[in-house]
């Protein structure tokens, strides 16, 4: 790969990292301890005490689980992304070692497989 386009991509993925620590930073928190590969949780936010600000909080926390999740997922796949352009193996396909297309790297920088392989371990057509 062109020198320009890794760091093109280094650029977008250290900006889309910082994004989303921040919004991590709003509905959870760094976890040091964690021994479950998890490094951040949910928090629980106090907004009153009634009975219908209880189940708001309880609701709200319950969303805050399942975002922390996807957020913490697409930050492990961006700090994948950077280590293997730091390695030198950034836009190989990890199943079939063939190079990733530039284009699909543009769509998601963050692409550990090509195309035809996505496609194949989703079972799409």
């Amino acid at each position: 790969m062109k020198k320009t386009f890794l760091k093109k991509m280094t650029t977008r993925l250290t900006a889309e990292r910082e994004k989303i620590a921040a919004e991590l930073g709003k509905i959870g928190k760094k976890d040091q301890n964690s021994k479950d590969g998890a490094d951040w949780k949910a928090t629980y936010s106090d907004v009153g005490s009634d009975t219908a600000e209880d189940a708001y909080e309880v609701d709200r926390y319950g969303t805050n689980l399942s975002i922390v999740s996807e957020l913490e997922k697409s930050l492990r796949d961006i700090d994948k992304a950077l280590a293997s352009i730091e390695k030198g193996n950034y836009g190989t396909c990890k199943y079939c070692e063939e190079e990733i297309q530039e284009a699909r790297l543009e769509a998601r920088p963050d692409s550990s497989s090509c195309i035809k392989c996505k496609k194949t371990f989703t079972k799409e057509a």
